[in-house]
């Protein structure tokens, strides 16, 4: 059940923004990619609650929940450059920090330890694993990406600083997504070498 809540995510988040780039500036549209932006987002929380619950706890499930995490934030990365609404450098940012610690994650995978396992040092292990900073960066996501969608709605009252805030929080969530790989990085080596 947990695994099949981390796909249909996808098929949500794919729908979602199918709606912004198809009828750009079409208030109805927007407002159900707001609604299933908000949805998607939810789903990511109920997959790992849903896995705990059921103990349906897995390595794959771990490398899913994982995938579908890039998936939909890189897709919503590039749909805002895209859309010309963000800069290409944020997309740029998170997709090259996902490819660089999902190798490395990879590689420590091939050796029995799970993606949050990997880290040995204590403060890399908070930066990386801690339920405050995880939280924190999926918070700091999740309001930038629903403030974004919602700022672009036509004739949406305070779009202008709704937008301000969007950008900032956008701004946020892409300082943490490098901050977060980091310590992936620092301990690469003695992952793949050890």
């Amino acid at each position: 059940m947990a695994n099949f809540i981390s796909i249909f995510r996808i098929f949500v988040m794919f729908f979602a923004v199918y709606l912004i780039y198809s009828f750009e500036g079409d208030v109805n549209a927007y407002i159900w990619a707001l609604i299933l932006t908000i949805v998607a987002f939810s789903l990511d929380g109920a997959d790992g609650y849903v896995a705990r619950k059921l103990h349906e706890e897995s390595k794959f499930g771990a490398l899913l929940d994982i995938m579908g995490d890039r998936i939909v934030e890189n897709t919503y990365w590039i749909l805002f450059a895209v859309m010309g609404w963000l800069n290409i450098l944020f997309p740029l940012i998170a997709i090259t920090r996902g490819f660089i610690t999902d190798t490395i994650r990879s590689a420590a995978m091939e050796k029995g330890l799970t993606p949050f396992g990997m880290q040995v040092n204590p403060i890399c292990k908070w930066i990386t694993g801690s339920r405050f900073m995880r939280i924190t960066y999926a918070v700091a996501k999740v309001l930038a990406f629903v403030l974004i969608v919602a700022a672009k709605i036509p004739g949406i009252a305070y779009a202008d600083t709704i937008w301000s805030v969007a950008y900032w929080t956008a701004v946020v969530a892409i300082v943490f997504c490098v901050v977060r790989g980091l310590p992936v990085m620092i301990e690469a080596k003695r992952v793949i070498e050890g």
